[in-house]
């Protein structure tokens, strides 16, 4: 369970009572997240999430996080808002800690999308993109393909081998994605990490996209590319979805059109993608020990999707409907 600081039911009531929330009724952790404390808050006047900042989260960042949250909801995206306490601080220390209470939106996320799915979110991520553009401030993304090439190289090509012969013969084409990089294309804010379970769903409608943790100033297009990189495949990368996957690119052009550069530079923004998921994954198989308490991502379904971006060519994002 991804709750790593106990808090006790008196710890708890007294946070909320910052906040004109109401009473705490019941707190339950959450399983889901890696790197943060949650819980599902309720009290009697609504639900809500609880987080506490663990690891993986520069706090001086959080006025960004946060910040966007709000920004996004006011807009009309479907993006849960931060609720400030009685002071209007959008968090608090407890413990030498910060945490935060984001409001709670319903929702399932889904394993397998349905076109229809998928042509929603790719719509949502559209909004999300153009309600950013005026968002005051902004976060450099620490993942661009330059440090996700040399974390492969700094994995070794005997380590990489280690979890699969076919790993080591992919950091020449890091490198060439790291090379040839589109540093010009439009930029906004964007999230960086839209996968399934980072999206809630009622039906074929986008209900809440969550987790802004990784979110950055970037290209729009390579947002759209990491979308569609986690939407469009099976769980271990081995077979494209070619209706999702088209459905997605659909939804997205409903709301914000392509343009030309953009759209001839899909391939290798996607591979760039997979290349992050790859290079992210291979270190934390090598550093994470065999027997702990974790489940290890396999980078080799990143890299099977890296393949067939590379072999694809622009056919996965044809012309528009």
């Amino acid at each position: 369970m991804a709750v790593y600081t106990h808090l006790g039911a008196e710890d708890l009531a007294d946070l909320i009572a910052h906040y004109d929330v109401g009473t705490l009724v019941s707190a339950k952790g959450i399983a889901e997240g890696v790197s943060n404390s949650n819980w599902l808050i309720e009290t009697d006047r609504g639900r809500f999430i609880l987080t506490m900042y663990e690891r993986r989260i520069d706090l001086d960042d959080l006025p960004f996080f946060l910040g966007l949250l709000d920004h996004l909801s006011a807009a009309g995206c479907p993006v849960p808002r931060t609720i400030h306490d009685r002071e209007g601080a959008g968090w608090r220390t407890l413990d030498g800690k910060a945490v935060a209470l984001i409001e709670f939106l319903p929702g399932v996320s889904v394993e397998r999308p349905t076109p229809s799915q998928a042509r929603a979110v790719g719509a949502a991520l559209a909004q999300v993109h153009l309600a950013s553009r005026d968002f005051p401030l902004e976060r450099t993304d620490p993942l661009d393909p330059s440090f996700n090439w040399h974390t492969l190289e700094r994995c070794g090509e005997q380590a990489l081998a280690s979890i699969d012969p076919m790993l080591p013969g992919m950091m020449d084409m890091a490198r060439r994605v790291s090379e040839n990089w589109p540093w010009d294309l439009e930029r906004s804010i964007i999230h960086a990490d839209l996968f399934p379970d980072n999206v809630l769903m009622l039906g074929n409608r986008v209900s809440g996209m969550i987790d802004f943790y990784f979110a950055c100033s970037g290209a729009m297009a390579y947002d759209l590319a990491v979308t569609h990189a986690a939407w469009s495949f099976d769980a271990r990368g081995a077979s494209y979805r070619p209706e999702v996957g088209k459905t997605l690119i659909e939804g997205y052009e409903a709301v914000r059109p392509l343009a030309t550069r953009e759209r001839q530079e899909m391939s290798l923004l996607a591979q760039g993608a997979c290349l992050r998921f790859t290079a992210s994954r291979a270190e934390d198989w090598l550093d994470t020990p065999s027997d702990a308490m974790v489940t290890r991502k396999d980078p080799m379904d990143f890299a099977r999707r890296w393949q067939f971006y590379a072999e694809a060519g622009d056919a996965p994002f044809g012309a528009r409907g």
